[in-house]
């Protein structure tokens, strides 16, 4: 790859020792040097609400920034309640308003999901596939990665172990790819 990519990485965690940070970590220092990461933080955004959409909100245009600059977008997130976390619904649904001006159309957009659970956050990953279709992303379909017992990936210094390290550098290929591929 000759040029840059631009990689917008949303964290659907708040936790600062959150387990989905550590793996989005270990992803992003997997990815080659000609693709530029930048993290869309999201634990300042109020509270969406449709009275906001003729207002201007700093940390909303910020975040809409990030991500309509960004030629793909990396969700690593945690499910809470079967579900994603009210945190990235929150900046999913900011990031798709005003109506008609949602930076989600035709945005290349990827999920990973993380749970010390047996499930691997699966319904958080499936309901933030849902979203995007409904908001016309366009997700990476294959492969799939839904990690369960992720604490069993950390090693005893808290480091991802060298077996889900080879596992998230086949994502991280197979991810830098679909990013990289033109639309038709």
């Amino acid at each position: 790859m000759s040029t840059s990519l631009n990689i917008a990485l949303i964290i659907g965690s708040l936790r600062k020792e959150s387990i989905n940070r550590k793996f989005a970590e270990l992803m992003v220092s997997q990815m080659p040097e000609s693709v530029v990461i930048e993290e869309v933080h999201i634990a300042d955004l109020p509270v969406y609400n449709q009275d906001y959409d003729d207002t201007t909100i700093d940390s909303y245009e910020r975040v809409r920034k990030q991500l309509k600059g960004a030629d793909a977008v990396l969700i690593v997130t945690p499910e809470h309640n079967r579900t994603m976390p009210a945190a990235l619904k929150n900046v999913v649904d900011i990031a798709s308003r005003p109506y008609k001006e949602s930076v989600w159309t035709h945005k290349k957009v990827a999920v990973v999901t993380a749970s010390p659970g047996s499930f691997g956050g699966i319904n958080s990953g499936l309901d933030v596939r849902k979203s995007m279709q409904m908001l016309s992303a366009q997700m990476m379909i294959d492969p799939e990665i839904h990690l369960s017992r992720a604490i069993d990936s950390l090693n005893d210094d808290g480091s991802v172990s060298e077996r889900t390290q080879k596992f998230l550098q086949r994502f991280v290929s197979d991810f830098v790819d679909f990013a990289g591929q033109t639309s038709e």
